[in-house]
């Protein structure tokens, strides 16, 4: 169960990836605008519309696959948005926003 789990995240990861939006994954974070939460979701740092946008289509999508992998592994959504905060919050370069104890932290 562990290694599929492992590789059941592995496609979780390409959802932290750049996507062609009017902004971009990666811009956002760059610019503060987005980060991720302890929940395996992203949040909005700085409300702007495209961020807004952006956060809801990339969390739309998480949760899809969430429950997905959670449906193949036996396992609750919960679970698996806990193990994809898990790797989010480690994947998070410097200087980008993590939600901590109830605020946003840079990383």
């Amino acid at each position: 169960m562990k290694n599929s789990i492992v590789k059941s995240l592995i496609i979780v990861s390409m959802l932290f990836s750049s996507i062609a939006f009017a902004l971009d994954l990666d811009e956002a974070k760059n610019k503060g605008l987005v980060g991720e939460k302890d929940n395996g979701y992203l949040g909005v740092v700085v409300a702007q519309q495209d961020a807004q946008a952006l956060v809801a289509d990339i969390n739309a999508k998480r949760k899809a696959v969430y429950a997905d992998l959670a449906a193949k592994n036996g396992i609750t959504v919960q679970q698996v948005e806990k193990l994809a905060a898990k790797k989010a919050y480690d994947k998070t370069s410097s200087g980008h926003y993590l939600w901590v104890n109830g605020k946003w932290t840079k990383k």
